[in-house]
């Protein structure tokens, strides 16, 4: 074990000593302005304030799973969450929630996984053309707060440019560990001046099969996670409650001009997905979502493009218990609209200038106690400008953005909460927060530029300041939480959260062999956390209570990657790390932390055979929070995939194996609450096989 490790250790430096080193491992001395990789997406691969993401084509398929935070969860500076099957968020350096913002295609996803771990993101992954992760000033476009960065999920369901014929894509897919089948079709087809798009999935898998044990230790830990609290679920074999069951469908018409396009779509999600905690239970949740777009280029001049966007969802889902009773419902409809005017060069950069209103409601209902609230009916409203700038100047590439955005909570003043003696609170000073109207005003801005240092080599620099309001569950909640073993107070006197992030990159851009490095350290005022207060609710199963609380506190972290001829046809390859602490400036560690990461990647592309292999070593985790029980254990993650495309008359078929998780290590993330993290590892070893078709 030790000299795995001191390899280990060994292939971090040799990683960050290639980052700084200036050998002779250049391809070509000429420095193109933008390239097509493998995937067939546009992109120079450097960003200009932090590094950018893009997951598309064939490293999509590969990576692609059930959730979104599954699909991220080995990306360089991501981590994930992980409830079961059914729902699993990114976390990006160590922040997540309301800090990294879910969009699909480019506007917010309307559901409440910001709110719970628990809570699944309202987004079918199986039709995802691309993910794009952002950070830095191109974030700020898109909303405030994103401290940790941003994902945005691309379907293309509204078309923007004009098939020649009927086209799609069709796949079908079987996996062992869960007896999972998956199928999709979707559909593009001219109708005169129109573009139609259909898709539709379907997806179902039972509990999972995990290495061992469910509970971190084994059958003998009996683990207590809140005071007074006595559990023995020694579960082998078969998670319980593990499973995950979704179907979608969704369309959408384009009216193509020369000039631009006009479309509208819409999309019904149900998603009914078990919760393994101790206790068990499960989620039943849909969305109707509605969203309509329209581009004219080259509107006048000066400018190149004007867009206007909206969606409306009206999202819904309801927590049973273990044995099927109803115990909470949540409710969420939400409108946005947006304006963006892109301007053409001036001055040698290039830039965007918009506007932004956002306007929602949400409540939560404790339906097992006389439907009490657990978060009041609260309307947000929130209005913003922004604009962003790109430009470059001679050996220089600057970025500049700003935001500001105005925004309120309005909480029904009518709202009735159980009293604390009614909650068995001991003591019973827990009550529950005031209902008050809160109004905030936020600034956000971003600058940076990366400096050519030598042809191939850029140096970059970026500070970045961005606030977020409270959300209404953090100002105003009052119930038990069964997924995640609590009793949450809301602090409807919380301020204004804000973080100065300072990044430091290096990256070599050119080249067989390319890297890149980032140093960074996000300094937060007022930020806001649950604060285990010690007692507990006697009346719900000794939940510990934890209530809203802010303090200043700082995360810091260091990421880095080395590939070789990556995204080409032949021999790839590519190792990578991650580091990031966060803690309070008055001392502790911050809460579900990811542990440090080491890994490689090797990929061979070559006449239709596609074939790739991941292995993640993830250390120990002993950095936890004072509340948090650990420490988390390190895991060997070794992924493998092959696949073979050969075209058929006017089809190309792809028969696909991924093995995953095949050294059957039990998997349990930092990042993940308690509730969950103790009791329910990632599924063991898999088999998936499929075929795909795309005409």
């Amino acid at each position: 074990m030790k000299y795995r490790h001191y390899l280990l250790q060994k292939l971090l430096l040799i990683l960050l000593a290639a980052m700084f080193s200036k050998l002779s491992w250049s391809q070509s001395d000429s420095e193109p302005s933008l390239q097509l990789n493998v995937s067939g997406v546009r992109d120079d691969g450097q960003g200009f304030l932090s590094p950018n993401k893009v997951l598309s084509g064939d490293e999509l398929q590969n990576k692609l799973s059930g959730t979104l935070g599954a699909t991220l969860a080995n990306e360089l500076g991501v981590s994930a969450t992980g409830y079961g099957a059914g729902a699993s968020r990114p976390v990006m350096r160590g922040l997540e929630g309301a800090r990294v913002q879910i969009l699909q295609n480019g506007l917010s996803v309307g559901d409440v996984s910001s709110i719970s771990a628990d809570h699944a993101v309202a987004n079918p992954m199986q039709n995802t053309h691309q993910i794009e992760i952002l950070r830095g000033a191109s974030a700020l476009m898109y909303g405030s707060g994103s401290s940790g960065g941003l994902v945005n999920v691309v379907n293309d369901r509204i078309v923007t440019s004009m098939p020649d014929a009927l086209s799609g894509a069709m796949n079908t897919s079987y996996e062992t560990v869960n007896q999972g089948k998956t199928g999709n079709l979707e559909l593009d087809a001219p109708a005169g001046p129109f573009a139609l798009h259909l898709d539709s999935t379907i997806s179902n898998s039972n509990n999972y099969q995990i290495p061992g044990y469910a509970e971190q230790g084994g059958p003998n830990a009996n683990w207590a996670i809140n005071p007074g609290q006595s559990l023995n679920v020694p579960y082998s074999g078969k998670l319980p409650f593990s499973f995950s069951n979704q179907n979608s469908l969704g369309l959408g018409a384009s009216f193509l001009r020369a000039d631009g396009y006009t479309g509208v779509s819409l999309e019904r999600m149900n998603h009914d997905y078990g919760i393994p905690t101790a206790e068990g239970g499960f989620i039943q949740q849909s969305q109707n979502r509605y969203d309509f777009a329209h581009q004219t280029n080259d509107p006048f001049d000066g400018f190149s493009s004007i867009k206007v966007s909206a969606a409306n969802t009206n999202y819904q889902h309801t927590e049973f218990t273990n044995n099927g009773v109803a115990s909470t419902q949540w409710n969420n409809t939400a409108t946005e609209a947006r304006l963006e005017l892109a301007h053409k060069e001036l001055l040698g950069s290039k830039g965007v200038i918009g506007a932004q209103i956002t306007g929602s409601t949400l409540n939560a209902t404790d339906l097992s106690t006389n439907n009490y609230a657990i978060v009041p009916q609260t309307k947000s409203n929130s209005s913003a400008l922004f604009w962003i700038e790109e430009g470059r100047y001679g050996a220089l590439k600057t970025s500049l953005g700003s935001r500001y955005n105005y925004a309120a909570q309005n909480p029904n003043s009518a709202t009735q909460f159980p009293s604390p003696g009614s909650q068995g609170f001991q003591p019973t000073s827990y009550g529950p927060p005031s209902i008050q109207n809160r109004q905030f005003n936020l600034m956000s801005y971003s600058a940076g530029g990366m400096l050519d240092i030598e042809r191939g080599y850029g140096l970059g620099l970026a500070y970045t300041v961005s606030q977020r309001a409270p959300t209404p569950q953090e100002l105003y909640s009052y119930g038990p939480h069964d997924s995640t073993a609590t009793f949450d107070i809301g602090n409807s006197n919380l301020g204004t959260e804000t973080s100065h992030n300072v990044e430091l990159s290096l990256q070599k851009t050119l080249g067989l062999i390319r890297s890149k490095v980032s140093v960074y350290r996000n300094q937060f005022t007022n930020y806001i956390y649950g604060f285990y207060t010690g007692s507990c609710s006697t009346n719900n199963d000794n939940f510990s209570v934890v209530q809203a609380s802010q303090a200043n506190a700082n995360i810091r972290g260091i990421e880095g990657e080395l590939t070789y001829n990556w995204n080409q046809t032949g021999f790839g390859g590519r190792l990578f790390g991650d580091v990031v602490q966060g803690s309070f400036n008055a001392g502790g560690n911050l809460p579900l932390q990811p542990a440090p990461r080491l890994g490689t990647e090797l990929v061979h592309q070559r006449d239709g055979w596609l074939t790739s292999a991941t292995y993640i070593y993830s250390y120990q985790q002993n950095r936890l929070a004072s509340w948090e029980i650990g420490p988390v254990p390190s895991y060997n993650l070794l992924n493998a995939n092959l696949s073979y495309t050969e075209r058929i008359g006017k089809i190309n078929w792809t028969g696909y194996l991924a093995l995953k998780n095949l050294l059957n290590e039990e998997i349990r993330y930092a990042t993940s609450p308690m509730a969950v993290r103790l009791y329910a590892p990632q599924p063991g070893r898999s088999l998936m096989v499929g075929v795909r078709a795309a005409f």
